[in-house]
């Protein structure tokens, strides 16, 4: 942090013995007293230089290296497309507006181009903008001057598509796609219960990395939470599609059964009993397979429909234009 005030009490002539500048000791002059409102540790990796420069036309300048932790609020609803604005406030801790005033060095185009160009780390942010704007608060007893740095940061969001997002969304298609597996019932459950289970292992990994302490459910958790849920209610649609093919396969079987027996009765006559017989459990059969089918085919539709709503409705709140 670069501090520049003037002191009209030490100044000298420009061709002094060629001297613009003198080192003097930060202890031996008055230095402004400013402050970070929002530092939490203003001690941390902060290392203050112990001279301050001064230059022949008034001008005292300090240069110091200070590394703060501070509080920043934070809006996870978007997550992890989110943009979030920190302040960073810089006042002075006794002295009144009339006695300082806090001005900044350069403008805001200046200071972003020299922040991005500091801030070379390919880390989770992306650095948009730095605002700076002049603040004047009223107290009871007197006035203060506030510099208000506004910082706009963008999270990259590249990490968490690839590692939560598209799986789960693999993993609904696959839900989908299960519908069309020509194979017995219990394969087909066994796999709807497998992606139910990687599901809830994406949310695990979720939970761990949103803070619980959010004010509204971050938009990523109903993703995932609604997914869930949709293959939830897959896997009891499969089980009662099951259940009512087995009871027609069932039905089918006794019937048949009981038709084989009263041929095995008369040798050379088939009985008219026992093939109306036959005839109507196969009816039966054939009607709770075809109810069966007609509720795995209808709900398939409004899953499909379900899905294209709740992905199109999502899609407007996390990217609004």
């Amino acid at each position: 942090m670069i501090t520049v005030w003037f002191n009209d009490l030490f100044w000298w002539f420009e061709d002094f013995c060629g001297i613009q500048t003198i080192p003097v000791k930060k202890d031996k002059l008055w230095t402004p007293d400013i402050l970070v409102k929002e530092s939490i540790k203003t001690e941390f990796g902060t290392k203050e230089s112990p001279y301050v420069q001064l230059i022949w036309w008034e001008m005292s300048v300090s240069v110091d290296i200070l590394a703060l932790t501070t509080a920043c609020k934070m809006d996870l609803y978007r997550f992890p497309f989110d943009t979030q604005i920190c302040k960073i406030t810089l006042h002075s801790a006794v002295h009144t507006k009339e006695e300082l005033e806090i001005n900044p060095i350069s403008n805001n185009e200046s200071l972003l181009l020299e922040s991005k160009e500091l801030f070379q780390a390919q880390g989770e942010w992306e650095l948009l903008s730095i605002d700076i704007s002049d603040y004047t608060t009223n107290l009871l007893w007197n006035s203060q001057d506030l510099l208000i740095y506004q910082i706009t940061i963008k999270r990259r969001p590249l990490l968490y598509v690839m590692n939560i997002i598209l799986p789960v969304f693999v993993f609904l298609v696959l839900d989908v796609m299960s519908f069309f597996i020509d194979a017995s019932g219990t394969e087909k459950l066994s796999f709807k219960v497998t992606l139910l289970l990687s599901v809830s292992v994406l949310l695990l990994i979720l939970n761990d990395t949103l803070p619980s302490t959010a004010d509204k459910i971050p938009l990523i958790g109903i993703y995932c939470s609604v997914i869930f849920s949709l293959i939830g209610i897959s896997i009891l649609e499969t089980i009662l599609v099951n259940l009512l093919k087995a009871k027609g396969a069932e039905k089918r079987s006794v019937d048949t059964t009981a038709a084989i027996t009263g041929q095995n009765d008369v040798e050379d006559l088939q009985s008219p009993p026992d093939s109306i017989r036959y005839q109507n459990g196969m009816q039966r059969s054939l009607c709770w397979t075809r109810v069966a089918r007609i509720i795995d085919v209808t709900f398939l539709v409004l899953y499909i429909i379900t899905i294209i709503v709740f992905l199109s409705v999502l899609e407007r709140i996390w990217f609004p234009k």
